[in-house]
């Protein structure tokens, strides 16, 4: 016959107020006081450290079923740049062909056919080859029986989800930093894995720009707006107009002001917006904001704030990931500990036509 436990009188273990405002004692038997006690126990003993399971928990402790996750700053490098996805899938390196004319003056094929022309001028047409190195990438996850068992005592809380979560974030913020900043260690004027905005050879135009667009006046905007795309014409000899404004996101923000206050009728953002589609003879003309262009946000790759005019053309600049962010099948040797891998393939940004990005400052 099972012998009972014997429990003595309740014993006071807090206070809390009724609805009078006085202080009244919460009283726990000590069969509940012991129950709140092997709970805590179980908690501590199985999860062990700050950021995994332990979490302190009392008797009058309701575990929410929705989890909060971390944010982190995520933006799509596609807005800014052409990304070319699954060409060249294992490849170390990707070559691209550029073409150039090669020909004499177009008055150099008038000819005169009352002579013997025997020889006629002939256009011809060179070629060279940009070559860019494909970085392999790849990590692993694993986890244990204990992991899973541990995890699932929460109820609410998938441990082998989180870590893949935060294996694919730890791809998707890598490629966006690269594709502005380039890869750390690899991202000096001659590294292998630039950004956006660190491109060599790219014209830097510091007397464009001497303060924050959102500070300027109305006629500082004008002449801003004039010389910003007949800068950017004649750096390229006249050959394209920018499709996109990429500046400061600290400067982005003020530009919701009004441009006038004499005629309130449009944000500076408007104004300048649909002064660039105009001139451009482009809608879809577009000013970006970006945190990595504010210096303070460039991780020591920029030395000043940062506007840059580009064409978005893959023929003009480009970004490639030859094998998108895929991950393998989880295994085991001993049922016991599990792992898997995913693996991806980038380079960094390459300007094709580097006359055809602009960059200015402050």
């Amino acid at each position: 016959m099972r012998k009972l436990r014997k429990f003595k009188q309740p014993v006071i273990y807090s206070s809390i107020k009724n609805s009078k405002g006085e202080y009244e004692p919460i009283r726990l038997s000590e069969e509940e006081k012991y129950h709140a006690a092997y709970t805590q126990k179980m908690v501590n003993e199985r999860f062990g450290n700050a950021l995994g399971f332990e979490v302190p928990i009392t008797t009058l402790t309701t575990v929410v079923k929705k989890v909060s996750e971390q944010k982190l700053y995520e933006i799509a490098p596609a807005d800014y740049i052409p990304i070319r996805v699954g060409e060249g899938t294992w490849s170390s390196n990707l070559t691209t062909f550029r073409s150039f004319d090669v020909a004499d003056l177009f008055e150099s094929g008038i000819i005169n056919t009352g002579q013997d022309n025997t020889r006629l001028s002939a256009p011809s047409a060179g070629v060279d080859a940009v070559n860019v190195k494909v970085n392999n990438w790849a990590k692993n996850n694993g986890w244990t029986v204990f992991d899973l068992k541990q995890a699932s005592v929460s109820g609410n809380w998938d441990i082998v989800s989180a870590k893949e979560k935060s294996r694919l974030r730890n791809w998707q913020l890598g490629i966006q930093r690269v594709a502005f900043l380039g890869a750390q260690g690899q991202n000096g004027a001659g590294g292998s894995c630039l950004g956006l905005l660190n491109q060599p050879g790219v014209t830097f135009d510091a007397s464009l720009i001497s303060t924050a667009l959102s500070l300027m006046t109305y006629t500082q905007l004008a002449a801003f707006q004039q010389a910003a795309i007949g800068n950017y014409r004649k750096n390229c000899n006249y050959t394209a107009f920018p499709t996109h404004l990429v500046i400061p996101e600290s400067d982005y923000n003020g530009l919701a002001t009004q441009s006038s206050p004499q005629f309130p009728v449009k944000s500076t953002l408007q104004l300048l917006e649909e002064g660039f589609q105009v001139i451009t003879r482009n809608k879809q003309f577009k000013i970006l904001p970006l945190v990595y262009a504010d210096h303070a946000n460039s991780m020591g790759n920029l030395s000043k704030q940062t506007y840059c005019f580009s064409n978005y053309d893959e023929e003009s600049i480009r970004m490639d990931i030859p094998l998108d962010y895929q991950n393998t099948l989880a295994n085991s040797l001993d049922n016991f500990m599990f792992q898997n891998a995913a693996m991806g393939q980038f380079t960094g940004v390459v300007a094709y036509r580097p006359a055809e990005l602009y960059y200015a400052g402050y």
